[in-house]
């Protein structure tokens, strides 16, 4: 039980390390401190599970899938789109599989099998967290814009051709459409 329990508190501490290593591709559009890969993980799980609910899908396993479906990042850190063209990475799955070597077999395999259901995109749930990534990108782009970075466009723009939704898809029209703050409005007014 000791080595099971020592294999997660590892990986809890690996799963730390998105809390440090930033979104790379923001630092090419000129972001000088960019969100975190936890940042972008933790959004793109509210999102999907809005998606989700609104798809009449199940919002939690879509919201668990937009957990994990990043946490490969600690061991292969976040590449920008543009190193993909001459880098080949290794499949999510199986640096999961390793990232879960020594770890307890029912939290090995709820990880193995979310990520595993990400990447196949064969069910709705994944489908919605797979738009919940794109659309918090999306969101963060036009966050970014707001704040005078002019280089976020291609981000944008990939992003709303990547979704599959119709309320992903409908959600990027109002983001494009609707301030940032504008949400405070409401609340004050």
């Amino acid at each position: 039980m000791a080595e099971h329990l020592a294999g997660l508190t590892g990986l809890l501490y690996e799963i730390g390390l998105l809390k440090r290593y930033r979104r790379t591709g923001w630092l090419v559009a000129g972001v000088r401190d960019p969100e975190s890969i936890a940042d972008h993980s933790f959004r793109a799980a509210v999102i999907a599970a809005a998606i989700a609910a609104m798809e009449g899908g199940d919002p939690q396993r879509a919201a668990f899938m937009s957990l994990f479906h990043d946490t490969q990042e600690t061991r292969v850190t976040d590449l920008p789109y543009l190193a993909k063209r001459y880098v080949t990475a290794t499949p999510n799955e199986e640096v999961t599989a390793e990232q879960m070597d020594g770890v307890p077999g029912p939290v090995a395999d709820m990880v193995r099998d979310a990520v595993a259901e990400y990447e196949e995109k064969a069910s709705l749930e994944a489908v919605c967290a797979r738009d919940a990534d794109k659309l918090e990108c999306l969101l963060q782009a036009v966050e970014y814009r707001e704040q005078g970075h002019q280089n976020v466009q291609p981000w944008i723009d990939s992003s709303l051709a990547a979704l599959k939704t119709t309320t992903g898809r409908r959600l990027a029209e109002e983001a494009l459409r609707t301030g940032t703050l504008e949400w405070m409005s409401r609340v004050l007014g």
